[in-house]
């Protein structure tokens, strides 16, 4: 597999899980977050990945990833879900959800249709 269709790979699996963090989080509150650890795990494990796979992107192709807003922060913030867990924020996690992923999925479905996938 060559790096284009890495990075292919990469934003279509940005786009899952921002789409399934999204779709999860639909109706619920900050207090189901807390409260639901199943809920609580899936949301986590998807923001992780998302943070890889823009990391992927970046290392891949810095062009593409440059034109993700945020995509330092996103991967940044991979690393404190990974790394910090303990630190965690829950209003910032939930924030985040509701706030930056709605429009990281909307760059990466313009980046991927513009790269006709």
């Amino acid at each position: 597999m060559g790096p284009e269709e890495r990075v292919l790979g990469a934003l279509e699996d940005v786009q899952d899980c921002a789409a399934f963090v999204i779709s999860a989080a639909e109706g619920r509150t900050l207090s189901d977050y807390r409260g639901d650890r199943l809920f609580r795990q899936a949301i986590e494990r998807n923001l992780e990945i998302i943070g890889e796979a823009i990391g992927r992107v970046a290392g891949l192709d810095p062009a593409t990833a440059s034109r993700i807003s945020e995509h330092r922060q996103i991967v940044a913030f991979r690393n404190r879900l990974i790394h910090g867990y303990d630190l965690l924020d829950d209003e910032l996690v939930w924030d985040t959800v509701n706030t930056e992923v709605p429009v990281l999925l909307l760059e990466v479905e313009g980046l991927l249709r513009e790269k006709g996938a």
